[in-house]
């Protein structure tokens, strides 16, 4: 299944629109900042009240940054809670209280809001949302920040509830990262995470600009078009790849190859886990994707280039694969068969693989010296991400999306993240959707690294894998989306 090519020229009522030039055409985005938030109560116009559904991280971090923007107008942020939650001690804690309105259970709030934003977990959203449709009051806009719901309702005939207008805003990072920037921001303007839109349904002509005032309200640095079939898309492979799965498998591959070769369980995870999220990842965010080979010595960029051309194609068969099983409902039924099958019980952990004893080691040691790129691994993991990003490109996503979904989303949210606390924290401890996702394909990652591309990175390089990443129309997008990048770093405590 290919996506369909869309377009990305919108047109604003409230906000001033910026053209970005990219591969083959122009995008319209919006630059984000805190001095649009004036503007704010024109982008909400019939929206009063604020119903955030949910308080996982998306839940907290968005209810608080609305909040937050919306202070001294008369749009009130409600958050709703099924009875009996464990999150609701954390709402009161930040501020959300029955007391004065604020927190109140699920279907309640979802019946008193003009605009419905469900950032409930996705397994629960698919068992529960035809009692929230149903409980919506008359006119009043669904929200959505990701495309899970449209995909589990295509997937029995299902359909949203008619005569609502349905918009998503898609932060593309975790989150704390979301609200960590935000916080950020009131330092420096335009700190944020960036995020996509979508209009899925629209019959009174508001729904663009109430999506723009949300994404502004949350803090994006840039807003960028996108449609909820190509979100879902992007979104659910991503982090099957190599926005968490595919980082998973090639850490713990390499960490093994460095083993095999002699190095100490300290060096190898410094060659593997804590390149990737250090110095490469440091590099693709301030100087792009390219700039990782061009900064190694000529004997380095061979070995570079041997990992890359012997990588490249066993990772694009992997992410077309994954995006084959995404695109025809295979990832979402295994989604939710797993949590109908584990219910309640945790997931195993994954952080008992002997690598991560090593991390505490590694992490203690890093005021000691500036570790330089590994060759090998940085190869290994920018052939897996231009994997991605060509597969994106060929299934017909918009820019935007393809080198936030594929580059700055991992570079300047997750990996940071993950360089605080490890890749096996993350898979441990991201969204149920995600970790499944992980768990089921970072193995299938590892395994075809170890048995196909590790072997074949023995023999020279290709030279027209080489060609054709030089010359990458990747390079161009990243540098105008770079143009709109904060000057700040996100702060993992």
């Amino acid at each position: 299944m290919t996506s369909t090519p869309h377009s990305t020229t919108h047109t604003s009522r409230v906000f001033a629109l910026e053209t970005m030039d990219v591969p083959g055409g122009t995008e319209t985005i919006l630059r984000g900042g805190r001095h649009l938030f004036p503007l704010l109560p024109q982008a909400f116009e019939g929206i009063r009240r604020i119903g955030v559904i949910g308080w996982g991280p998306q839940g907290r971090a968005q209810a608080l940054n609305l909040r937050d923007s919306l202070a001294g107008t008369d749009i009130r942020v409600t958050v709703g809670l099924r009875p009996n939650s464990t999150s609701a001690a954390d709402a009161r804690a930040h501020g959300f209280t029955e007391a004065d309105g604020t927190l109140g259970d699920w279907l309640a709030v979802t019946a008193d809001s003009d605009l419905v934003i469900l950032l409930i977990a996705d397994a629960a959203l698919a068992a529960h949302h035809q009692e929230i449709f149903a409980t919506l009051e008359p006119g009043a806009v669904i929200g959505l920040s990701h495309g899970f719901l449209l995909g589990h309702l295509r997937s029995y005939g299902g359909e949203f509830p008619p005569g609502h207008g349905v918009i998503a805003v898609c932060p593309k990072g975790m989150g704390d990262s979301v609200r960590r920037l935000y916080e950020q921001g009131a330092e420096i303007n335009g700190a944020g995470i960036n995020s996509s839109f979508a209009v899925h349904a629209d019959p009174d002509g508001r729904a663009t600009d109430l999506a723009l005032g949300w994404s502004v309200a949350l803090g994006s640095p840039y807003t960028f078009r996108t449609t909820l079939d190509s979100e879902y898309l992007s979104d659910i492979v991503g982090e099957r790849a190599i926005l968490l799965g595919a980082v998973h498998g090639i850490v713990e591959s390499l960490y093994t190859r460095f083993r095999l070769a002699g190095d100490d369980e300290t060096t190898a995870y410094e060659k593997s886990c804590e390149n990737v999220t250090g110095p490469i990842a440091r590099t693709i965010s301030h100087e792009g994707i390219r700039a990782v080979r061009e900064g190694l010595a000529p004997a380095d960029r061979d070995t570079f280039d041997r990992a890359y051309t012997a990588t490249y194609r066993p990772a694009r068969d992997l992410v077309a694969e994954i995006y084959d099983e995404v695109a025809d409902g295979t990832e979402l039924r295994s989604v939710i068969l797993a949590e109908q099958r584990l219910g309640a019980r945790p997931m195993s952990g994954i952080s008992g693989s002997p690598m991560w004893a090593a991390g505490e080691r590694v992490r203690a040691r890093r005021a000691e010296r500036e570790l330089p790129v590994e060759p090998f691994t940085a190869g290994v993991f920018v052939a897996t991400m231009t994997a991605q990003i060509d597969e994106f490109a060929e299934r017909g996503h918009p820019w935007s999306e393809i080198v936030n979904e594929s580059v700055i989303e991992a570079v300047d949210s997750l990996l940071p993240y993950m360089r605080a606390r490890d890749v096996a924290y993350m898979v441990d401890n991201c969204s149920r959707t995600a970790r499944l996702g992980a768990r089921r394909w970072g193995p299938r990652f590892q395994s075809a690294y170890e048995q196909i591309a590790y072997p074949a990175a023995e023999l020279p390089a290709s030279d027209a894998l080489l060609a054709a990443f030089d010359t990458h129309p990747a390079h161009e997008a990243l540098a105008a989306a770079a143009k709109l990048r904060p000057s700040v770093d996100i702060s993992v405590a």
